[in-house]
């Protein structure tokens, strides 16, 4: 049940548009005044105009519980990051080496919206699933941007665990961070050519943010198939809208 779309909200659809075809690669798939769809090689983006958006509650602490950010693999990160800072991109995170063995960068779209360009294949400090990283590794390196994970922040390992085996994910892998003393820790989560990142913070005290659809940036993430047996959150599209345990919002692809 592998992620097929992203939905964010966005106040510009042009913008927008112009934001991830110019820094991402992406191919327009449709686009007019109030939607557009992107491919991103794995995924594809879903946009859609928001007027009189609500403020967001949605803030760039990954101690908030739920949506932290979305992720993608690249093969040229400095010129990525060269070009960003060319067209005066706001960033949250300058380029770093990483736990993992690969480069990362942080940066917001025009809506807010926090992405991660992460160069390299992650060298994982456990594997618990050698065919599922075999198949993240198969994917190699990128030609154009390839979006990889939405990461989230929960407060449950074992929670997120059992609500997502049953949407078809496996657990994968982990990171350890053992120079944050908050008890950081990773695990990867995988189906299909695409993963959920999942923070916990053992040590630390978390935020809930409440399931939020009326703001500027990420919304949820569409499964190519899921389960119907969680509890509906609230509608989006004149469709169904789950939640897993920390808020996360995703919606069913539509036969």
């Amino acid at each position: 049940m592998a992620i097929q779309s992203v939905l964010l909200n966005v106040s510009d659809i042009s913008r927008s548009v112009e934001f991830y075809r110019r820094h991402f690669d992406a191919v327009v798939i449709t686009s007019d005044d109030d939607t557009a769809e992107l491919d991103l090689v794995t995924a594809t983006l879903r946009l859609t105009r928001l007027d009189a958006a609500a403020e967001t509650s949605w803030i760039g602490d990954d101690l908030q519980r739920g949506f932290r950010h979305v992720g993608f693999k690249v093969g040229d990160l400095d010129a990525r990051v060269s070009a960003l800072h060319e067209s005066e991109v706001p960033f949250h995170l300058e380029p770093i080496h990483a736990e993992g063995d690969v480069r990362i960068t942080f940066f917001y779209d025009p809506d807010g919206t926090l992405l991660e360009l992460v160069e390299g294949p992650l060298q994982y400090h456990e594997v618990y699933d050698e065919d599922a990283v075999r198949a993240d590794w198969a994917l190699g390196t990128p030609d154009r941007p390839r979006f990889d994970h939405i990461a989230e922040t929960v407060d449950d390992i074992d929670a997120t665990t059992t609500h997502f085996a049953g949407l078809g994910y496996v657990l994968m892998s982990g990171i350890h961070q053992p120079s944050d003393d908050r008890g950081f820790e990773i695990n990867f989560f995988r189906a299909g050519d695409s993963s959920l990142e999942v923070f916990t913070y053992d040590r630390a005290d978390k935020s809930l943010r409440a399931p939020q659809t009326d703001a500027l940036g990420f919304v949820a993430v569409e499964f190519d198939g899921a389960g119907q047996d969680e509890t509906v959150v609230g509608a989006l599209a004149s469709r169904d809208v789950y939640s897993d345990p920390d808020g996360l919002l995703y919606v069913v692809a539509q036969a």
